[in-house]
Protein backbone atom coordinates (compact mmCIF):
# COMPACT_ATOMS: atom_id res chain seq x y z
CA UNK A 1 0.00 0.00 0.00
CA UNK A 2 1.78 3.36 -1.33
CA UNK A 3 1.09 6.26 1.11
CA UNK A 4 -0.99 9.74 -0.54
CA UNK A 5 -0.31 12.56 1.34
CA UNK A 6 -3.27 14.68 1.79
CA UNK A 7 -3.75 17.99 0.56
CA UNK A 8 -4.79 21.33 2.68
CA UNK A 9 -7.66 23.79 1.19
CA UNK A 10 -5.39 25.74 -0.34
CA UNK A 11 -3.39 23.31 -2.39
CA UNK A 12 -6.74 21.52 -3.38
CA UNK A 13 -8.29 25.30 -4.73
CA UNK A 14 -5.37 25.23 -6.76
CA UNK A 15 -5.46 21.43 -7.87
CA UNK A 16 -9.26 22.38 -8.75
CA UNK A 17 -7.83 25.46 -10.98
CA UNK A 18 -7.60 28.29 -8.72
CA UNK A 19 -10.78 27.87 -6.27
CA UNK A 20 -11.01 30.09 -2.95
CA UNK A 21 -10.18 27.94 0.31
CA UNK A 22 -13.64 28.98 1.70
CA UNK A 23 -15.35 27.76 -1.51
CA UNK A 24 -13.23 24.57 -1.15
CA UNK A 25 -14.20 23.87 2.58
CA UNK A 26 -17.81 24.79 1.42
CA UNK A 27 -17.95 22.08 -1.15
CA UNK A 28 -16.45 19.75 1.15
CA UNK A 29 -18.77 20.69 4.01
CA UNK A 30 -21.71 19.91 2.20
CA UNK A 31 -20.34 16.71 0.42
CA UNK A 32 -20.05 17.96 -3.18
CA UNK A 33 -16.26 17.23 -2.67
CA UNK A 34 -14.49 14.55 -1.62
CA UNK A 35 -12.99 14.98 2.05
CA UNK A 36 -11.45 13.95 4.98
CA UNK A 37 -12.61 15.58 8.17
CA UNK A 38 -8.68 15.70 10.20
CA UNK A 39 -9.94 17.55 13.69
CA UNK A 40 -11.39 20.44 12.54
CA UNK A 41 -9.70 20.69 9.21
CA UNK A 42 -10.67 19.38 5.51
CA UNK A 43 -8.22 17.41 3.96
CA UNK A 44 -8.30 15.98 0.32
CA UNK A 45 -6.55 13.63 -1.75
CA UNK A 46 -4.87 14.22 -5.05
CA UNK A 47 -6.40 11.21 -6.59
CA UNK A 48 -9.81 11.52 -5.67
CA UNK A 49 -9.80 14.91 -6.68
CA UNK A 50 -8.70 14.03 -10.09
CA UNK A 51 -11.67 11.27 -10.17
CA UNK A 52 -13.74 13.67 -8.82
CA UNK A 53 -12.98 16.24 -11.60
CA UNK A 54 -13.09 13.41 -14.45
CA UNK A 55 -16.94 12.80 -13.47
CA UNK A 56 -17.67 16.07 -13.47
CA UNK A 57 -16.09 16.69 -16.51
CA UNK A 58 -18.48 13.79 -18.31
CA UNK A 59 -21.73 14.34 -16.44
CA UNK A 60 -21.50 18.27 -15.33
CA UNK A 61 -25.34 18.28 -14.24
CA UNK A 62 -25.28 15.37 -12.22
CA UNK A 63 -24.19 15.19 -8.21
CA UNK A 64 -21.71 13.51 -6.93
CA UNK A 65 -20.95 13.06 -3.39
CA UNK A 66 -17.77 10.94 -2.30
CA UNK A 67 -17.09 13.05 1.40
CA UNK A 68 -15.68 10.76 3.78
CA UNK A 69 -15.38 11.73 7.52
CA UNK A 70 -18.81 13.74 7.50
CA UNK A 71 -20.66 14.71 10.87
Amino acid sequence: MEYERLMSDVEAGHFLGGLHPKTVQRMARRGDLPAYRVGRYWRYRASELDQWLRVQSQHPNASVSLTKGRK
